[in-house]
C-alpha cells in the first residue's frame, strides 16, 4: 500500500528487523511511514478464510471494491467510476477504472470483478460461504469490455451497493488457480505476502501476530497515499501498545484501552471518540442438535441468564463509561435500522434464580444447580485477542454462581476459539458456551446474515438455525422500501432477543489516538483503520 517499508540487515534477528523497518517511518522525509498499532490481529490474509476485523480493514487498502462510503457515510466511487439500475431494478451496469493494474504489473479489469463475484455465487455452498449473504438473489456477473461490468439478479435487492461494498475484488490470474474440489480449495490459498495487489496500498510483508508492512501501491488507479506507507503493528496486550505509543515506536493505535484514555491525553496524543458499531456478545450455543447440556436450548435459562448479567456495572468497571448496555446486534449507531423498542433485560438475580427454579433445576448441597444427570457447570471459550473478555467475565462468574451456575473461562487463540465453537466440522455440536465481539457495518445485512442456516461453516458462531428467520432474511433482502425493510429487520432482532443466540452485552465507543505529527487520520463508527472506506489511510500526512 506505500513505498518501501522493509529493510533487510545481514545479522539481525527477524524480530529486530521488524523493528529498524517501523523505526524509519519517523525519519522518513518523502512522505514518511505512518506507524499503527492494535491489539488485535489480522487472522487470516485469504478472505474466505478470515474473520477478525483488521484483516477486513487490511483487504479495504489491498483490494479493488466497486464502491465505498465517503465521510458522510454516503456510497462513493472506488473502482467503480459510476452505475445505473435498470427500471426493474434486476440489473446493475457499473463503469470501472481504466487502465488499472495489478501489483504485479497485470491488467486490473471489470473482468477481474465479474469472476469474483461469479466464484461468489457459484460455491457460496463451499469455499466462498463467508460471502454467501453478500450475494444473495444474485444471478451472475459479465464484463463486456474492460471497463464494463453487468450484475444481474433474480429480484431487485434493496441494499445492492452496501453489499457490493463488502466483497473485494480478487485478482482472476492468481485466484482461478484455487477452485477445485468445487470451490474448497479457495480456503486453502494462503495468500501470502507480497500480496498481489490492486487498491492504494500493497501488502508487502506480513508476519502473523506481529506486523503487516504496506507500500503505496503507485499504479492505484485512484487518488494516491499522503504518506509513504504504513505498517500495523500487534501487541499481545494493551499495556505494551500503549507503552510503545509513549515511547514513539509508533504513531497511533486505532483503539485506546479505557484505562488509558487519560494517560494518553495526558503524554500529548489528540484522542478521538464517538458512537461505535462494536459489540461485546455472551453466545450460547443454540444447535437444537447438540447432544449435551441441552439445558442450554431451554429459553427460560437463557431468559434467567440474560437477568444475570449486570451490563451497566460491565461498561463502569470494564469500559470505563466509553459503552453502553446492550440489547441488539444491531446497534443504534447504524440509525434507525436499530430497533429501538428493545430494552437490556434488568439485573435482577433474584428473578433469575426464581426462573431458574421453576424452569425445575434445583441448587445441590453446593450451591450449584443440577440439570438431569449432570450440574449447571459451563466452560466459556474465550478469544484472548479481545482483552476485554478476562474482566467482563470475572463479573459475569460471580454473580452466576449467585444463581447456581458455574463457569470457567477457557482462554484459546481466536482461530483456535472459532474452531472449538464449529467442531465438529461447523456441525456446532460441542462448545456450550463463548464470549467475543461483533464490528457492524451501516447495513444491518451482514450482520442479519451471521444467524442464518447458510453460515454454518461461515460466520456463525452461535449454531443458531431458524427456518422463519431465514425467511425474514431473504425477504429484508429483496425489500426495496426502506421503511418496510426496516419493519422486517425490526422483527428480526426482536426475534433474537426472544431466543437469545445471543446475549448482548454493550455497544463500544470508538477511541482512537495519534501523534500530532500527524494529521488527515479519518474516523467513522468502525474506527479509523476500517473496512468502510480507503480514506483514512489515504489521506494521513506528516504534519511538519
Amino acid at each position: 500500500m506505500k513505498s518501501v517499508l522493509v529493510v533487510v540487515l545481514a545479522g539481525l534477528t527477524a524480530a529486530a528487523a521488524l523493528a529498524v523497518s517501523l523505526a524509519q517511518g519517523s525519519t522518513d522525509k518523502s512522505g514518511g511511514v505512518f506507524r499503527l498499532g492494535t491489539s488485535s490481529r489480522i487472522d487470516s490474509l485469504n478472505p474466505y478464510v478470515a474473520f477478525n476485523q483488521d484483516a477486513y480493514s487490511t483487504f479495504m487498502y489491498v483490494y479493488p471494491f466497486l464502491v465505498q462510503y465517503n465521510k458522510k457515510l454516503q456510497f462513493a466511487p472506488d473502482f467503480a467510476r459510476s452505475w445505473a439500475v435498470s427500471k426493474d431494478g434486476k440489473t446493475w451496469t457499473f463503469k470501472t477504472a481504466a487502465n488499472a493494474k495489478w501489483s504485479d504489473g497485470e491488467p486490473l479489469t471489470a473482468a477481474d470483478a465479474a469472476w469474483t463475484f461469479n466464484a461468489n455465487v457459484k460455491y457460496q455452498s463451499t469455499g466462498t460461504a463467508n460471502f454467501a449473504g453478500l450475494v444473495a438473489h444474485m444471478k451472475r456477473a459479465e464484463a463486456p469490455n474492460a471497463t464494463t461490468l453487468i450484475v444481474r439478479y433474480e429480484a431487485p435487492v434493496g441494499n445492492v451497493l452496501s453489499q457490493l461494498e463488502q466483497i473485494p475484488i480478487l485478482p482472476q490470474h492468481i485466484w482461478s488457480k484455487y477452485t477445485g474440489h468445487n470451490g474448497k480449495d479457495l480456503k486453502t490459498f494462503p495468500n501470502n505476502a507480497p500480496v498481489v495487489s490492486g487498491g492504494s496500498f500493497a501488502l508487502t510483508k506480513f508476519t502473523k501476530d506481529q506486523i503487516a508492512l504496506f507500500e503505496t501501491n503507485d499504479d492505484f488507479y485512484g487518488p494516491k497515499p499522503k504518506a509513504d506507507g504504513f505498517g500495523l503493528r500487534m501487541f499481545s496486550n494493551d499495556d505494551a501498545m500503549i507503552a510503545a505509543l509513549k515511547a514513539g515506536e509508533i504513531d497511533a493505535v486505532e483503539a485506546v484501552p479505557p484505562t488509558a484514555i487519560a494517560a494518553v491525553r495526558k503524554a500529548g496524543f489528540v484522542v478521538d471518540t464517538g458512537p461505535g458499531v462494536s459489540m461485546a456478545d455472551f453466545i450460547i450455543n443454540s444447535n437444537p442438535k447438540k447432544p449435551k447440556h441441552r439445558e442450554l436450548l431451554n429459553l427460560q435459562v437463557k431468559e434467567a441468564f440474560a437477568h444475570a448479567i449486570d451490563r451497566k456495572k460491565i461498561a463502569e468497571v470494564v469500559w470505563l463509561g466509553t459503552a453502553t448496555p446492550a440489547d441488539s446486534f444491531i446497534p443504534p449507531a447504524t440509525g434507525s435500522w436499530y430497533n429501538r423498542n428493545l430494552k437490556p433485560e434488568r439485573f435482577d438475580l433474584a428473578l433469575a434464580n426464581r426462573m431458574l427454579d421453576k424452569a425445575g433445576y434445583p441448587k445441590g448441597s453446593d450451591g450449584i444447580r443440577v440439570a438431569g444427570d449432570h450440574q449447571m457447570s459451563y466452560e466459556v471459550i474465550d478469544p484472548t485477542d479481545v482483552q476485554s473478555i478476562p474482566r467482563t467475565f470475572q463479573i459475569i462468574q460471580a454473580d452466576f454462581r449467585k444463581i447456581g451456575v458455574k463457569l470457567t473461562l477457557k482462554p484459546l487463540d481466536s482461530s483456535a476459539a472459532f474452531e472449538a465453537i464449529g467442531a465438529p466440522d461447523y456441525k456446532y455440536l460441542k462448545f456450550d458456551l463463548a464470549m467475543w465481539s461483533w464490528t457492524a457495518l451501516i447495513d444491518p445485512d451482514f450482520m442479519l446474515s451471521v444467524l442464518t442456516c447458510a453460515q454454518f461453516g461461515g460466520w456463525s458462531d452461535t449454531g443458531y438455525c431458524n427456518a422463519g428467520y431465514d425467511r425474514m432474511y431473504a425477504q429484508q433482502g429483496v425489500t426495496v422500501s426502506v421503511a418496510k425493510r426496516r419493519q422486517i429487520v425490526w422483527a428480526m432482532q426482536a426475534k433474537i432477543y426472544r431466543e437469545r443466540p445471543y446475549i448482548m452485552l454493550n455497544w463500544q465507543d470508538t477511541v482512537s489516538a495519534h501523534s500530532k505529527k500527524w494529521t488527515g487520520w479519518v474516523d467513522s463508527p468502525q474506527g479509523p483503520f476500517n473496512s468502510l472506506s480507503k480514506l483514512s489511510l489515504t489521506e494521513v500526512h506528516q504534519t511538519g
